[in-house]
């Protein structure tokens, strides 16, 4: 799952409804995963790392980590975003979350598909139209 999904469980948010009953439907067909970016995207908002993992407890989660191959992606699809006239000098957490999940083969539950879409076009998507 993408960070901004994670958030409307912790937070109030507009999209809650949504990820709640898109994350009820990805559980049933398997684990509900988050890597290093979308831990430290979510930490932010947290006074401690123990009232974060205990936090996280709650949500049951597997922890996968970046597979190296993820790591060459990121640099193309930066490579890519440069040359469009993308001003981040450096990659964006959603370039990695993306390769993440075309490196791995995985599903992306986000509510923010845009960059991924653009980016790792082969990912599959849940995601609002």
């Amino acid at each position: 799952m993408d960070t901004s999904v994670l958030l409307d469980l912790l937070a109030p948010s507009a999209w809650r409804d949504w990820s709640e009953e898109h994350l009820e439907a990805a559980a049933g067909q398997g684990d509900l995963a988050i890597n290093q970016v979308i831990y430290a995207e979510v930490a932010v908002g947290f006074v401690s790392q123990d009232r974060l993992e205990r936090t996280l407890q709650g949500v049951g989660l597997v922890r996968l980590g970046l597979p190296w191959a993820a790591s060459w992606l990121v640099a193309r699809a930066f490579l890519d975003y440069r040359r469009e006239g993308g001003p981040r000098t450096t990659p964006l957490p959603d370039f990695f979350i993306g390769a993440h999940a075309a490196a791995a083969g995985l599903r992306l539950l986000t509510r923010d598909p845009r960059r991924v879409r653009t980016y790792f076009p082969g990912v599959e998507l849940i995601a609002p139209v």
